[in-house]
């Protein structure tokens, strides 16, 4: 198939913001690409390498467009072609690398058109901003093979990668061969899952009237974990998949403990106060993330597990058996010292006396789970939802403004947006700069100039950054931001904003997928009392 194809229908969904119709712009696509590009044509259509990375820096890609010279006049180039040229390109490593990786990458753009240059610019920058997002792509790969969209969904939260799914939905004939390709894809030992995520609920008599009798857990200010044990093989994965196996051996000697052989759990780790209180969060991530003299950090900053839920134990997968059952089970092999503290009812003062326990010892409130519910990886829904003393939102940092006074020099004022789940977009819903930390302004605005649209103003020196205004950044960066209401604005598209936003914690440990949703401020905004 040629990229111009490809680039066509990207160019055709970004256009259009109704969800069904860059469904189905994808999957009439999807059904014309050959077997053996189906996985190129479906993390492309993602915005994503199937490499990953290459090696080539955005920053390095105007020098190589002006080396390439004039673009091509007629389409030519194959998802072949391409993706071989960027195995090609990601493949070279030693002395003098860098300069044959870009003499390579000038090599592909010479043969590519306006458009297929664009186009590849933007995947290379990882801001094909078609509003293509997970969510999409899997109906339309279901719609594309005309199979039940849970089925390609639960096949990608088990740990396929999208485009290996698309290639088992896609890659059989007939709907019988696809749904056998796609139940392919099991929960394994040793392969992360995506976690179960939870809903939001603004106190607890809101959560109870979604779940009643609950098992309500302490919501721990932690890293996500998720542990995976074969034997004395152990590994540790973060939400968002990434091994830390080796930062956090206490983690690892804690799993090598049960009494079992092979087992996979969900949980939180943190670093706690001698006292037993929460270290900052801040904290916590320093630690899981770093590589360096381990030890040395481990007998500073410890790390304590707390274990809330089992996937598989001993060659059974528990992930569709209730949640009653999955406790009972980590019960039996766990013990208490490595258990979320939890409780079981329907009495709303119980609840809210065990809310203000866990606010006591310095957590962050609750999570009230169904017991009937299986564990939806991936997914977030009704069966899990969390409770917090104060409105808090993960948000997507959709642009930054350069601050005055003594904030000069520095990206201060955020400009926040939730996720539109229809769309596949963004919403914005105000700006904030309070609650930023001299420490959190360094930081952040070295990270957001890292995410910074090469197109948008660029300040040249420290003298001329207060005479640019606003930079746009990829929005790739979650924050967590507390708020005391929703109101009404006519200045935002949602027709909504956050009423005294501040920022709270940046989320790197979390993506832009999981970031809240226009409908969970809508859902505050009509709760009683909102205002």
């Amino acid at each position: 198939m040629l990229l111009a194809d490809v680039v066509d229908a990207s160019r055709a969904v970004g256009a259009t913001s109704a969800r069904s119709a860059k469904i189905g712009q994808i999957a009439a696509l999807l059904r014309r690409v050959p077997p053996g590009e189906i996985t190129v044509a479906a993390a492309f259509l993602s915005g994503e390498l199937l490499q990953g990375q290459i090696g080539v820096g955005y920053a390095a890609i105007g020098e190589i467009l002006r080396a390439a010279g004039p673009h091509a006049t007629a389409a030519g180039l194959t998802l072949t072609d391409v993706n071989a040229a960027f195995g090609h390109i990601g493949a070279v490593t030693g002395t003098g690398s860098q300069a044959q990786r870009r003499g390579l990458l000038t090599a592909l753009f010479a043969r590519a058109t306006e458009p297929e240059r664009d186009f590849l610019v933007k995947l290379l920058a990882g801001e094909l901003g078609q509003g293509a997002l997970e969510g999409i792509m899997t109906d339309a790969v279901a719609k594309a093979a005309e199979v039940p969209a849970e089925e390609v969904r639960r096949a990608h939260q088990l740990g396929g990668s999208l485009p290996d799914v698309a290639l088992a939905a896609l890659g059989h004939t007939g709907t019988e061969g696809s749904l056998a390709a796609l139940r392919e894809f099991r929960l394994q030992v040793g392969r992360p899952a995506r976690p179960m995520l939870a809903a939001s609920a603004p106190d607890v008599a809101a959560a109870l009237g979604r779940i009643s009798p609950a098992a309500a857990e302490w919501k721990i200010d932690g890293i996500r974990i998720q542990v995976h044990r074969h034997g004395d093989q152990v590994r540790v994965f973060t939400r968002t998949l990434d091994d830390i196996t080796t930062r956090v051996p206490e983690i690892v000697e804690a799993a090598r403990s049960l009494p079992v052989t092979a087992v996979v759990l969900d949980g939180e780790t943190v670093a706690l106060t001698p006292e037993g209180r929460p270290r900052p969060f801040q904290v916590t991530a320093a630690r899981t993330a770093s590589t360096a003299d381990v030890a040395r950090l481990r007998e500073q900053t410890p790390l304590t597990a707390f274990l809330f839920d089992l996937l598989h134990l001993d060659g059974a997968d528990l992930i569709d058996a209730p949640a009653r059952e999955r406790q009972g089970a980590l019960a039996r092999i766990a013990p208490e010292e490595l258990l979320t503290p939890r409780i079981v009812t329907a009495d709303q003062a119980a609840v809210e006396a065990f809310f203000a326990d866990a606010i006591g010892h310095g957590h962050e409130g609750l999570v009230l789970k169904s017991l009937d519910s299986p564990y939806r990886a991936g997914r977030r829904g009704s069966e899990w939802i969390k409770v917090k003393p104060r409105h808090t939102l993960d948000l997507v940092i959709l642009a930054a403004e350069w601050g005055h006074g003594r904030r000069r020099g520095v990206l201060s004022n955020l400009h926040l947006g939730a996720r539109d789940p229809e769309t596949g977009g963004l919403v914005m819903l105000g700006k904030t700069f309070k609650g930023l930390t001299d420490e959190m302004l360094a930081w952040q605005t070295g990270r957001l100039l890292d995410l910074a649209d090469p197109a948008g103003p660029r300040p040249e020196s420290e003298d001329r950054r207060d005479a640019y205004g606003v930079v746009r950044v990829r929005p790739e960066l979650v924050v967590e931001i507390a708020f005391d209401g929703v109101q009404a604005s006519r200045r935002y598209p949602g027709g909504l904003a956050l009423r005294f936003a501040r920022v709270l914690r940046f989320r790197p440990d979390k993506n832009a997928a999981e970031a809240d949703t226009i409908d969970a401020v809508r859902a505050i905004w009509s709760a009683p009392g909102a205002s």
